[in-house]
């Protein structure tokens, strides 16, 4: 936890997107030791939950993180919200395994909507590992497309797509990887991240060429630290833990439509504390 320096503070604040945001905190503890792949547990205030962020740069020297958090429940609403120099309450990490970067060869990263920043990381440090890096990116629509600059200086080739066309190719960023493949162009590997569904499509398509696919999860989380078990996964019919045991799998293990059952199960409630918090800050 971030606490001999102090609570962590908002040091900068952008709005990548409609409701999409950048921050870059000072925690030069945890600064200091993040590596890619990994993430935080922040809390905003004292009553506030517990939600998992990606870690999508470090700097040990400014010791600070930039986290980009998109705006869809009620604390990442009242994130959005918070201003520079506003200081958060805790910010746990970094937490979970650091992905595996070594030089595979030629790899394909694959980012869906905020998964992008993610998939930024991912990319830049295969490419100073030595890999040629094909990215693909891909959003619903040109207004929610972000970081295509940031990745296009850290990959060999960069492929967009938008659901409606209006920025790239239209389609699926899945249309792309099946491309690809059938242009029986050579990948070593295939990494994802974005949302469960697109990472299910993925590991599908790649699993009967026998591709190895690693895909970054982000399950319910509360503690981070494996006490709680609510991030557990099914891998290969046995039970991880994301928060210790991940975020990275292998794709084709992976039981993503019990996943996608854990990740409803407070839907319900997250609705209606996204409304009540709504309603209040009318």
């Amino acid at each position: 936890m971030q606490k001999k320096h102090g609570k962590p503070k908002i040091i900068t604040k952008d709005e990548l997107a409609s409701g999409v945001k950048s921050f870059r905190i000072h925690a030069p503890l945890i600064a200091a030791k993040a590596k890619p792949g990994q993430f935080v547990i922040i809390r905003i205030d004292e009553r506030g939950e517990r939600i998992p962020i990606t870690i999508v740069d470090s700097d040990s020297e400014e010791g600070t993180l930039t986290l980009i958090v998109q705006e869809v429940g009620k604390t990442t609403k009242k994130l959005g919200r918070m201003r520079e120099d506003e200081e958060i309450a805790d910010l746990v990490g970094p937490l979970g395994n650091p992905s595996e970067i070594e030089n595979f060869g030629q790899v394909v990263v694959i980012g869906g909507g905020v998964g992008v920043t993610a998939a930024y990381e991912e990319a830049k440090a295969l490419k100073k590992a030595g890999n040629r890096v094909i990215s693909i990116i891909g959003a619903r629509n040109k207004d929610l497309l972000f970081f295509e600059q940031e990745m296009r200086q850290v990959s060999d080739e960069l492929n967009i797509t938008t659901d409606d066309g209006t920025r790239g190719r239209k389609g699926f960023v899945t249309d792309v990887l099946k491309d690809l493949i059938d242009q029986r162009r050579h990948i070593d590997l295939v990494f994802a991240v974005g949302p469960t569904i697109m990472m299910k499509i993925v590991s599908k398509i790649t699993e009967p060429h026998g591709i190895r696919t690693i895909v970054s999860l982000n399950p319910i989380m509360l503690d981070g630290t494996g006490m709680c078990g609510a991030c557990r996964v099914r891998i290969g019919g046995q039970t991880k833990f994301t928060c210790v045991d991940g975020p990275d799998f292998d794709g084709h293990l992976v039981d993503f439509d019990e996943l996608m059952t854990r990740q409803r199960m407070y839907l319900k409630e997250e609705k209606l504390a996204l409304q009540m918090y709504e309603n209040n800050v009318r």
